[in-house]
């Protein structure tokens, strides 16, 4: 195979739409397949024990954690190198992946270090009892040492979808999944001759599959594209590189790990309406997060494609992009929006549930998708703003949906609406940060555009 070296930048010519849908398709898939794992995991440890069920929802936050601290090293190394894929720095960008995924690594042995020594501490404080803490003591000692293997792949991938390749790592991340749910069975019941490990087979089984999505994410940076160089191992070459990283991971990171602290006020919030009343909150949750996995996807995607032509000084491109972006999320939402409201009340009763539960899925499906076109304005705004360098005002959008909007205003609309108070908070926040995100993207465009006078169409 020719070597990568001659490559061009791969999203900074061509239709735009054509562009960023070449990544967002194989990000939606690349989604889907870890929901279809995670699924599939607890399925298979439900037909074990409830002990063991519970002990693996115990490790949840823990778990989000860990993928949120790696995904935070993906999106900084994906703005700094996606920049320098649109400016062809190949010396640069080799530099960058390689110290890339030396901080992977360093940020695996502190998970694996800090995570065996807090085991009983953390889980005490999320509620775990005598009877449950063994089995997580039994999940978690297997799972933290898979920390390298977790955060490493997740820097690969981010790489090659910063070059403009997101099919390579859908593709690794799908068959690392198929691979994962083939091999849970088999070590959790231990089939074939194999020994039955229970909830420390699912963690095995993790751990086996995050190595070989390691090895095969590697060797495409790697040896395909060419982009590790181990000879730019300069201890100050490296730290300038970890602060460019962290300059937009470290926000990045802030602002996912406000999210579910956010939704845990939101439920307790709901819990004073009934038991029954967070259950339909939790479906109405699921379907809400299925649902915009496209959205989710779009604002992925636009961290490599805006990156990319910022970096190659192709600002009409930019707005080009933004601008198809927020088309995109208008009919998106529009269609969301009416088919919840059309058929809401058919999908919540495939769940079976009935009473307050279905009342309460209903509303939410009712009255927050309203504004979704918003929020889908908003993840554009934060992935575009990552991709200019500018993460803390990405984080602040965030902040401003979650801390500053959301969680007051349902505390306060609940005390004179009640449970629809809470919902009606959720669709103003949407819109609220939907709305200062577009202003702020928009001045951060111009002045772009002032400091590289190459074209003149506003975002």
């Amino acid at each position: 195979m020719k070597p990568a070296a001659g490559k061009r930048a791969r999203l900074t010519e061509g239709p735009v739409s054509k562009a960023i849908f070449s990544l967002m398709l194989p990000m939606m898939l690349g989604m889907v397949a870890i929901i279809t794992n995670n699924l599939a995991g607890a399925f298979f440890i439900a037909r074990v024990s409830t002990e063991q069920l519970a002990a693996i929802s115990f490790t949840f936050p823990v778990s989000f954690i860990v993928g949120a601290m790696a995904m935070s090293l993906g999106t900084g190394t994906s703005s700094v190198v996606s920049r320098l894929f649109g400016a062809e720095d190949r010396d640069q960008i080799k530099r960058i992946t390689t110290h890339a995924m030396l901080l992977g690594i360093a940020c695996g042995l502190v998970i694996l270090a800090v995570g065996l020594l807090t085991i009983d501490p953390v889980f005490r404080l999320l509620g775990a009892d005598d009877k449950i803490l063994p089995h997580i003591h039994r999940y978690m000692r297997v799972y933290y040492w898979g920390g390298i293997f977790i955060v490493a792949p997740m820097i690969a991938n981010s790489v090659l979808r910063a070059a403009g390749d997101a099919k390579r790592p859908a593709m690794i991340m799908s068959t690392a999944a198929v691979l994962n749910i083939c091999i849970d069975p088999v070590l959790i019941f231990g089939l074939f001759g194999f020994p039955r490990m229970e909830i420390e087979g699912a963690a095995l089984g993790g751990v086996i599959a995050n190595i070989l999505t390691m090895f095969a994410s590697v060797y495409f940076v790697m040896y395909r594209e060419q982009l590790v160089n181990i000879r730019v191992l300069d201890t100050h070459l490296i730290m300038d590189s970890w602060r460019r990283i962290l300059h937009v991971g470290l926000p990045s990171l802030t602002s996912s790990l406000v999210a579910p602290v956010t939704t845990a006020f939101i439920t307790y919030q709901i819990a004073t309406f009934g038991q029954a009343s967070v259950a339909g909150f939790g479906i109405a949750s699921r379907i809400e997060g299925l649902s915009l996995l496209a959205m989710m996807a779009l604002s992925a995607a636009m961290t490599p494609f805006v990156g990319q032509n910022f970096g190659a000084r192709r600002l009409d491109r930019v707005g080009e992009g933004i601008r198809f972006a927020y088309r995109f999320s208008l009919f998106y939402g529009l269609a969301i929006g009416a088919f919840m409201l059309l058929f809401g009340g058919f999908i919540v009763d495939l769940f079976g549930v009935e009473g307050q539960a279905r009342e309460t899925a209903l509303l939410h499906m009712h009255v927050v998708p309203v504004s979704y076109i918003a929020l889908g304005c908003a993840m554009t705004v934060n992935g575009s703003l990552n991709a200019l360098g500018k993460p803390v005002a990405a984080m602040w959008i965030s902040m401003s949906r979650t801390i500053a909007v959301y969680a007051p205003l349902a505390w306060l609309l609940s005390q004179w609406l009640g449970l629809v108070g809470i919902f009606i908070a959720a669709a103003s926040a949407n819109a609220i940060a939907g709305g200062i995100g577009v202003f702020w993207l928009r001045l951060v465009y111009r002045e772009a555009v002032a400091d590289k006078p190459l074209t003149t169409r506003p975002a």
